[in-house]
């Protein structure tokens, strides 16, 4: 194969309309323009969400809310799902994942424990953040909470 040999997939370049070049092609004269008119004028037309000077809805609607940028987010895990792994087992987000008992959603920082259920079973368990209630049902456990 050779760079001159190289051409663009079928269908995917498409010549451009000639306009203006007489009446038998279809688009002379006005070129496809109309007649008059503001979308007929030289740099005619108005800006993307204009309504005639009719209030816009996207000032119509109102604004509520506030998306905070520095906002940590974690894949929440509960003691109670914990209680499924076996015992003396190494517990961190990528084998909660491989099990299918976590989502890894895209933009979190990590893996945070919750305290929600019981635990009877020593786990060691590696995650980003934990809730005191969490941390205290591991240890009571006889496992060990690691923070990363």
């Amino acid at each position: 194969m050779r760079l001159g040999n190289l051409s663009p997939a079928e269908g995917a370049v498409t010549s451009t309309k000639r306009l203006g070049r007489g009446i038998g092609s279809g688009l002379g004269k006005t070129s496809g323009k109309g007649h008059k008119g503001q979308w007929a004028r030289s740099g005619g037309g108005v800006r993307p969400g204009f309504e005639g000077g009719q209030m816009p809805l996207i000032r119509r609607i109102p604004k509520r809310g506030f998306n905070n940028h520095f906002r940590k987010t974690y894949c929440i895990v509960n003691v109670s799902v914990l209680e499924t792994l076996d015992a003396n087992t190494v517990v961190d987000i990528e084998l909660l994942n491989e099990k299918g008992l976590v989502k890894i959603v895209k933009g979190s920082v990590g893996l945070k424990i919750l305290g929600n259920g019981e635990l009877t079973k020593p786990l060691t368990v590696k995650a980003q953040a934990f809730s005191a209630k969490a941390k205290e049902a591991i240890e009571k456990a006889g496992g060990k909470a690691e923070q990363i």
